[in-house]
Parts: structure tokens; C-alpha cells; sequence
């Protein structure tokens, strides 16, 4: 691993010269395949952190479709029911892995937003997940790892220039975070709220009663509000 990495352009082709660095250590990255630019690596580590926190407040993998800095969509592994392959278009591929049906409920979410995403997935992308990628329309993914079956899928896209990132599970960003606007630094602590099911224990209602799911789903609508 590198602490830095050479980008061709910035936001815009004109944005000369860009880099991604880290000013103690290594890039908590591996770019497996592809070139990825400034913009893919901005979607790549807000959808990385989304993920990651949606599997550590649910319990299930998570997945997420990000374009242009915004998640467009993101979802929890919970199995799809037939009606819901056919809405998301999945119901040619047979049996899903949880990790797919995260992925399938994510993009669906709104497809049209999605087209041209760059997918953040929590845990090892597998076969099932990467061939649902594969014939979709997408800049890259990132991911804590691929099997090899899946990541031989992945390469063939774009005619072998996808965009493939591992990036390391345990790497910890510093407690506190900077950017630079107009030439002046701005600093602050990284937002480290955890967001779970302990958030929801103070139902101000009449109705006291929150069926899981749909705690579950306030959660995921929360953490996914954050990015």
C-alpha cells in the first residue's frame, strides 16, 4: 500500500494537479483494477463508512449505491420475495445471497439515480452479487474483499477498465477531520454518533410500539441521512 495516490484531474478535468494522501501511514486502499478518479474516491469512502455502519448497528450485510457524492440508494441483506425480484429485475438469477439482495434492494431503490453508481459493499463480494453488477451500468466498487470468481466477473467489465477497490476492514481515521474552502482550514471531530436501535428506546407517541422491522428501517434511513 502507498500513502499516496496520483489522480488525473480533480472534480473537473481543468483541476490540476490531484492527489489523494494520508499524512501518517498507508491509504487504507488496494485499487485491484481500473483508474479511479477524485469523484469515485469521494463515493467510494462515503459509501465505505455508510456500509460499514449499517452492518455494525443491524448485524446484516449492507450495501450501497452512491452517485456523485449522495447515496441514491441503501439497503440490509434481507431475502427478496419473488414479487420483489421481479421489481428490481433480479428474477433470471436464481438464488441470492444476502449480499446480492442488499445490493438489488439498494440500486432499486431509484435505478434511475443509480445508473453510473459506485457501489460500496460491507462485507466480501461474491459471485451471485457480482454478476447482478456486471450488467449493470456502474463506475466501480469498493469493497473489504472479493472472491476470485467474483472479481474475474468484475474485471470484465467496461472492457477490463472497472473500477475495483479493496480497502482495508479495520483501518480507523483519525478523531479529527479537516478540509480546506477558499483557502481557509476548517476543523472539527470526526461525526462518530452511533446510530441504533438504543436512539429509538424514547417513543414520545401514544403508541409505544415499534415493530423491529421498522426499527430496523428507521435506522438505516438514519445512518443513510448522515451520508
Amino acid at each position: 500500500m502507498l500513502s499516496e495516490m496520483q489522480l488525473k484531474y480533480g472534480c473537473n478535468p481543468n483541476q490540476k494537479p490531484s492527489r489523494i494522501y494520508i499524512e501518517n501511514g498507508e491509504l487504507p486502499i488496494e485499487v485491484l483494477n481500473g483508474k479511479p478518479g477524485y469523484i469515485n474516491l469521494l463515493d467510494a469512502f462515503n459509501g465505505w463508512q455508510l456500509v460499514k455502519e449499517l452492518k455494525a448497528s443491524t448485524g446484516m450485510c449492507a450495501a450501497t449505491s452512491f452517485k456523485h457524492v449522495s447515496p441514491a440508494g441503501a439497503a440490509v441483506g434481507e431475502p427478496l420475495s419473488d414479487t420483489l425480484k421481479k421489481i428490481y429485475f433480479v428474477d433470471d438469477l436464481g438464488e441470492l445471497s444476502p449480499l446480492a439482495c442488499a445490493y438489488a434492494r439498494a440500486r432499486g431503490a431509484d435505478r434511475m439515480s443509480s445508473y453510473g453508481d459506485f457501489i460500496a459493499l460491507s462485507d466480501t463480494c461474491d459471485a451471485c452479487t457480482a454478476k447482478m453488477i456486471q450488467r449493470e451500468v456502474s463506475d466501480g466498487i469498493i469493497a473489504p474483499d472479493y472472491t476470485l470468481e467474483a472479481l474475474e466477473i468484475l474485471k470484465s467489465k467496461r472492457k477490463g477498465t472497472y473500477n475495483i477497490i479493496k480497502i482495508d476492514p479495520n483501518y480507523t481515521p483519525a478523531p479529527i477531520e479537516t478540509k480546506q474552502v477558499y483557502g481557509i482550514s476548517f476543523e472539527q471531530g470526526r461525526n462518530e454518533l452511533k446510530i441504533d436501535n438504543e436512539m429509538l428506546e424514547n417513543v414520545v407517541t401514544n403508541n409505544k410500539n415499534i415493530p423491529d422491522d421498522k426499527k430496523r428501517d428507521l435506522v438505516i434511513a438514519l445512518i443513510t441521512l448522515k451520508y
